[in-house]
């Protein structure tokens, strides 16, 4: 192919301007004033020296130039102000495990910084973007059912009905030690006073997409059906096997073959290390959904629902709180963690009006909590958690949850 000198192409783009403005009349060739001479250099100059791009791009990269010069400085910013939250949490950790007191200055009583600044600028013109990687979807109840039945060649019994279920987890959480008003203000707050025992998260309320594998009364996720089989396994066998004995027939049999789809499903929970990246990581296969779908079984399912608040309940006096945790600090530690949680269940009332509940998340989680922003105080945020429970316990599954009890 021929190609024709760039020197040469700049030589000739004047000479193209001017074959495609419009001719003006030879008599008034010679006629142009000074002023409008010299006015269309000065375009035709800034024209070159700006790339030929348009006024709207101008308008753009004045604009964008402005909104990274705000954004950087409010980076800076906010920066400092979560490397002192980081460092704060750390010494409140230190102090704990040494049996120290944690007082008020072990916490950063100021609020975040919060954007404010110019928008980032919409520009004018077409950008590439680069493709993001296909997002993987979120298995729902058939496809935790179908790899249960792949993996363990186990299909879970479903109750015959919603009450069954609610009679069964209120009989096994009394048993365990939850009150009546944890479990069921917690499921008014996790389920909106309404859901069912296989209610997925986003799929509710007139949901059409699930938005996380978060299942059941409790909300639980896939890595959390994991580590409790990991972590409580012991005792759902125990349970289970109890059961076993106390059943004859056809019945029997059934419950057997599931006894021993359980201890398998325990075994390969444990067979990772302890920890919840590595509950993740299983959480996230076919044996993870498979181990998930236990929660829809009408023995084994009511013990992982009541273990998800039981083990908070549990963590809560390892660490010398004897006081029953009323239901929406119950429900912080099931939010934010047993020990982010019990940093603010154990904390004075005085405190709690003055801690901003920064202190207890990570910037990104924070920033993208309007709840936690708007009702910024630990006080505040227990306060709006109980309102919604109150609220929610007059609602029809709440009320026949509670008169499981």
């Amino acid at each position: 192919m021929h190609h024709i000198p760039i020197r040469r192409v700049l030589r000739l783009v004047p000479f193209a301007l001017v074959l495609l403005a419009p001719a003006a009349p030879a008599q008034d060739s010679a006629a142009l004033p000074p002023a409008v001479s010299n006015a269309k250099a000065q375009l035709l100059s800034q024209f070159f020296a700006q790339g030929g791009a348009s006024s709207a791009v101008l308008e753009y990269r004045r604009k964008l130039q402005e909104y990274q010069e705000a954004r950087a400085a409010f980076d800076a910013e906010a920066g400092a102000y979560w490397s002192q939250i980081a460092e704060k949490r750390r010494t409140r950790n230190a102090k704990r495990r040494s049996g120290q007191q944690v007082t008020l200055d072990d916490y950063v009583l100021e609020h975040p910084p919060l954007y404010n600044g110019p928008k980032r600028p919409v520009n004018p013109e077409p950008e590439e973007t680069p493709e993001r990687p296909a997002r993987k979807p979120i298995p729902v109840v058939a496809d935790l059912l179908r790899a249960a039945q792949e993996q363990y060649q186990f299909t879970p019994q479903r109750p015959t009905s919603e009450v069954e279920f609610k009679r069964v987890y209120a009989r096994y959480a009394l048993a365990s030690g939850l009150t009546r008003e944890q479990a069921v203000r917690v499921y008014s707050f996790e389920t909106g006073g309404t859901g069912s025992y296989d209610v997925q998260a986003g799929i509710e309320h007139g949901g059409k997409r699930a938005i996380s594998t978060a299942i059941g009364y409790n909300q639980l996720l896939t890595t959390n059906s994991v580590e409790l089989l990991a972590e409580q396994g012991h005792e759902f066998i125990r349970a289970l096997g109890e059961k076993v004995t106390q059943t004859s027939g056809p019945a029997r049999k059934s419950l057997e073959y599931k006894l021993a789809v359980l201890k398998r499903m325990v075994a390969h929970a444990k067979s990772v290390p302890d920890t919840w990246s590595e509950h993740e990581k299983i959480g996230n296969t076919a044996q993870g959904w498979a181990m998930h779908a236990m929660v829809l079984d009408i023995d084994v399912g009511p013990m992982l629902q009541t273990h998800k608040l039981l083990t908070s309940v549990l963590f809560a006096r390892a660490k010398g709180y004897n006081r029953q945790l009323s239901a929406a600090e119950l429900e912080m530690m099931n939010l934010t963690g047993d020990g982010t949680g019990l940093d603010m269940v154990t904390m004075p009332q005085a405190m709690r009006e003055q801690v901003p509940t920064s202190n207890f998340f990570q910037r990104g989680g924070y920033e993208r909590n309007p709840v936690a922003i708007r009702h910024n105080t630990v006080a505040k945020l227990l306060a709006v958690t109980d309102a919604r429970m109150d609220s929610n316990s007059s609602n029809g599954g709440a009320r026949e949850l509670a008169g499981a009890f």
